[in-house]
């Protein structure tokens, strides 16, 4: 398998092998692509996970391999995306520890029937490759328009949301473009989430850089502040419990 080299949008093949799954994804409007593996790969996890958003299910499959005492939960509000996903989780040899469901954050994070009976956040880890248009022109196809714009899902409801889902001590781990990382640092100032982890993506060496792996977590620590060049040693360390 040949490693990504660029940000292309997707994989157009019907299906994408990884060593111990395989990703479906012809339903769905985003297919397998550099961010959501890189993210997938780069994550911190614990013993409950939810990846919001989910599409295929790639990233949720790649935190259930690599912590493997961990509990998934995957959502999305795209009911052919969470079709895809449920299938490609019951394939896989996850399936007992990763569950899908049809929902919007914004529901999910204010639904008691997913929390303790005291209301406590109970995720240690959340992973989310987010929508991250603002203003753009709107894609035709309404998946993609619900998978790349944020009129569905926020900055501010992302980190509102996560602030009430995730532990104390938790994690949110998030892959963004680099001109929308100042937005995402002031929603999480205005919410109380500090960053923890920061990790600038290059695609050259000559150029800065294209993406960011950005984690944040509700009380200040230091920040661990990395660089990853695609097609690097590193990179290839990275994705090498994943690609063929």
């Amino acid at each position: 398998m040949k490693y990504f080299t660029t940000f292309a949008p997707e994989m157009s093949n019907s299906y994408f092998q990884f060593k111990q799954f395989r990703i479906s994804q012809d339903r769905c409007a985003m297919k397998v692509g550099t961010d959501g593996t890189l993210l997938g790969a780069w994550a911190h996890g614990g013993k409950t996970i939810l990846d919001i958003g989910t599409g295929t299910g790639v990233i949720a499959l790649m935190m259930a391999q690599r912590f493997a005492e961990a509990s998934v939960t995957a959502i999305d509000i795209d009911a052919d995306a969470c079709r895809q996903a449920e299938a490609n989780v019951a394939a896989s040899p996850f399936a007992s520890r990763v569950k899908v469901r049809h929902i919007a954050l914004q529901d999910f994070a204010g639904s008691d029937a997913f929390h303790e009976a005291d209301d406590t956040p109970r995720y240690s880890s959340i992973v989310c490759n987010p929508p991250f248009f603002n203003d753009s022109l709107h894609s035709p196809d309404l998946q993609r328009t619900i998978a790349r714009h944020t009129t569905t899902l926020s900055y501010r409801q992302l980190f509102l949301s996560a602030a009430r889902l995730l532990v104390e001590e938790g994690e949110l781990s998030v892959v963004i473009p680099t001109e929308c990382r100042s937005a995402l640092d002031t929603e999480a100032v205005v919410a109380g989430f500090f960053p923890s982890r920061v990790c600038a993506v290059f695609t050259s060496e000559r150029n800065p850089p294209r993406r960011y792996l950005l984690a944040y977590r509700r009380t200040p620590v230091a920040v661990e502040t990395t660089r990853l060049l695609l097609g690097s040693p590193d990179h290839r360390a990275l994705m090498s419990d994943f690609m063929l």
